[in-house]
């Protein structure tokens, strides 16, 4: 059974009054954003998102390389870039910044953003450990200003029905979930360029850390927090430092069990998510779009929820709807905080 540390509980009652002390010191009517890291998961899933959503303004980006910081910055009609993430950090013109490095450096940038007194926003997982991921939670409970956690799946319509129709009792008692995710190595895997995705000093479970963290974190979203966790990991292939192979087994605080199995280095792509219950059985996908399957007394009905153009786009729109409006944002750094305790749970005998 686990025991979840009293400073993460004390943080989630904290949390919700943050949002309060950003209204007071901002009279700004619209919220300007500076990007930490503007890479590849900013070009379409993330960036237009703070862009289009109203009350928000992106105007400024950094990347290490000035080139490229200054090529997103034209290419997204975006005012200011630079090479220095203090420049964007402590730049009285910016209200909040997106943190979209690669996970060994959030803390780091993370730390320096509570400093400053701005919410934030960072990428999944919030931190290559659960440990780090505390240290980051508590520096923004003690600055009293928000912290989100880029789990956007917890916004999307797609996954907010898969949540509807499970509360709705639609197949009855949940009793089991299952996700198996399989893909081969890729190009990059077979020909031994470097990724950091695979190097297991910034990602110890590989590709398990930058996608099965989504999975996981969903599920916690949709049947409540986990409660205990146990995994078995390897490295089948040789192909790289990280883990590739990945399987656990947990239960929620409801009493639903769970299991889950991640191998990339099969020969076919899957990506299947099965939750059972007393009177039927839910069929989805984490990452890919298709419908979602209900199956119900030998009858079938298929739900077809579209996902926006930029994947964070409703994730984005909630963080306005917690700055401006105070609703709170469904993906916290405290639930992200419980995601790394879980992703560590599976890996912690390995590590």
């Amino acid at each position: 059974m686990v025991i979840v540390s009293e400073a993460i509980i004390f943080c989630y009652s904290a949390y919700k009054k943050r949002a309060v002390k950003f209204k007071m010191v901002n009279d700004n009517s619209t919220i300007r954003w500076g990007i930490i890291g503007c890479g590849a998961v900013t070009e379409v899933k993330s960036g237009p998102a703070y862009q289009k959503t109203a009350g928000f303004k992106l105007t400024a980006v950094m990347r290490r390389d000035l080139e490229q910081a200054q090529c997103y910055a034209q290419r997204h009609k975006v005012a200011k870039f630079s090479n220095n993430a203090a420049d964007i950090i402590n730049d009285d013109n910016i209200d909040a910044v997106y943190i979209a490095t690669p996970p060994d450096s959030h803390k780091h940038y993370a730390l320096l953003v509570a400093k400053a007194g701005k919410p934030c926003c960072i990428e999944k997982p919030l931190a290559p450990s659960y440990q780090e991921s505390i240290a980051i939670e508590l520096a923004f409970k003690e600055a009293n200003v928000p912290l989100f956690v880029a789990y956007y799946r917890r916004s999307l319509p797609r996954f907010n029905k898969v949540k509807s129709l499970l509360k709705n009792g639609a197949i009855g008692q949940v009793r089991h979930i299952n996700w198996q995710l399989n893909k081969p190595a890729n190009n990059i895997d077979l020909s031994g360029q470097y990724n950091w995705r695979t190097d297991k000093n910034i990602a110890t479970g590989g590709y398990f850390d930058d996608l099965a963290s989504h999975g996981l974190d969903l599920f916690s979203f949709l049947l409540g927090d986990f409660t205990q966790v146990a995994g078995i990991a390897n490295n089948q292939q040789g192909l790289y430092s990280a883990f590739d192979t990945v399987t656990a087994c947990w239960q929620h605080e409801s009493g639903v069990t769970g299991s889950g199995s991640w191998n990339f280095g099969a020969e076919a792509r899957q990506d299947k998510v099965t939750v059972v219950g007393s009177e039927g059985q839910l069929d989805f996908s984490v990452f890919d779009e298709v419908p979602v399957l209900l199956t119900q007394g030998g009858t079938k009905q298929e739900f077809i929820v579209d996902n926006p153009e930029n994947i964070q786009l409703y994730h984005v729109n909630n963080i306005y709807q917690h700055l401006v409006n105070n609703k709170q944002h469904p993906s916290c750094g405290t639930s992200a905080v419980h995601t790394s305790w879980v992703m560590d749970e599976i890996l912690k005998p390995k590590i």
